[in-house]
Formats: C-alpha cells, structure tokens, sequence
C-alpha cells in the first residue's frame, strides 16, 4: 500500500486567504473608526483643559489674585502664561499661580514640529465668533484641523 503525503491543496489555500483578507477588510475600518474615536475624546478633553484654564486665569483676575492689565480682558496673553503662571498678588512672598502643568495638544495638527501653543487656533476676546482671530489675549481656543468629527460637524467648531 502506497501512502501520499497529506497537505493542502491550491485551493484550500486560495480560499483561506480570501477568507482571511474577508476578515481584514471589515477590520480595518473599525480599527480607523475606534482611532478616529480616541483622537475626538482627546481633542474634547484638552479643549475642557485649556478652557477651563483660560476661565480660572479670568475668574483670579476677578479675585485680585492676579493684576489686570489696563484695558485688559482679564484673560492671559499667551497659552504659555498658563503653564508658566502669573504672580500672586496676594501672596505675601514672591509666588505664581499656574493654571495648567502642560498644555495639552491639538491631536488633530499634522505639524509635530510645532510648540503645543502653535498647534491651537487662538481668539481674541475682542473678535467676533463667527471670525475667531488672535489679538491681545487669549479668549477661547480651536482646533485648526479642516476635518469633519462622527457627529458632523467641523472640529473647528467645538
């Protein structure tokens, strides 16, 4: 009895491969999906961050904490004055207020190059909403990504 060395065939082969890139070609859209999902809650949580950070700079101003510059907002002139810190008008001894450890990122911005403060899009208090543009301080900050988010609308504009 003569006995044949078992193996697979072309055809075994041809086919799990198709299965095989099947499986692939629904993955990989879910896998863009869950990325696109993570870099939206990280651009939502770092705008909370520096929002949040530019409204306690205001509300020190407000307390006296912080000296108001004359004709002043009462909001920083730069991001970095958020991380850098401004003095303590109240404090006895020479000490600042910092407002944030590090400023987050716009995880949207292609330049990697960029200082975290050169990533965001900037407005003024004094500068309408509709056309935010950089002035004296620092307002509100915005993605610049040209990108659309999941629910529709410009990243720009959250």
């Amino acid at each position: 009895m003569i006995r044949r060395a078992r193996g697979f065939t072309l055809i075994e082969l041809v086919v799990t491969v198709a299965i095989v890139a099947i499986l692939a070609s629904v993955a990989v859209p879910l896998v863009e999906l869950n990325v696109q999902r993570a870099r939206e809650h990280e651009l939502r949580s770092a705008l909370r961050q520096i929002r949040g950070a530019l409204d306690a700079h205001k509300r020190a101003v407000e307390e006296g904490r912080v000296e108001a510059r004359v004709g002043g907002s009462g909001y920083p002139a730069s991001l970095d004055d958020l991380v850098k810190g401004v003095p303590d008008a109240k404090s006895p001894t020479p000490a600042r207020i910092l407002f944030l450890r590090r400023l987050p990122r716009d995880p949207f911005s292609p330049d990697r190059e960029a200082s975290a403060a050169e990533t965001w899009g900037q407005r003024a208090y004094n500068s309408p909403p509709d056309a935010p543009a950089p002035g004296n301080d620092v307002y509100d900050v915005y993605s610049r990504s040209g990108r659309i988010g999941l629910n529709g609308q410009p990243y720009r504009e959250w």
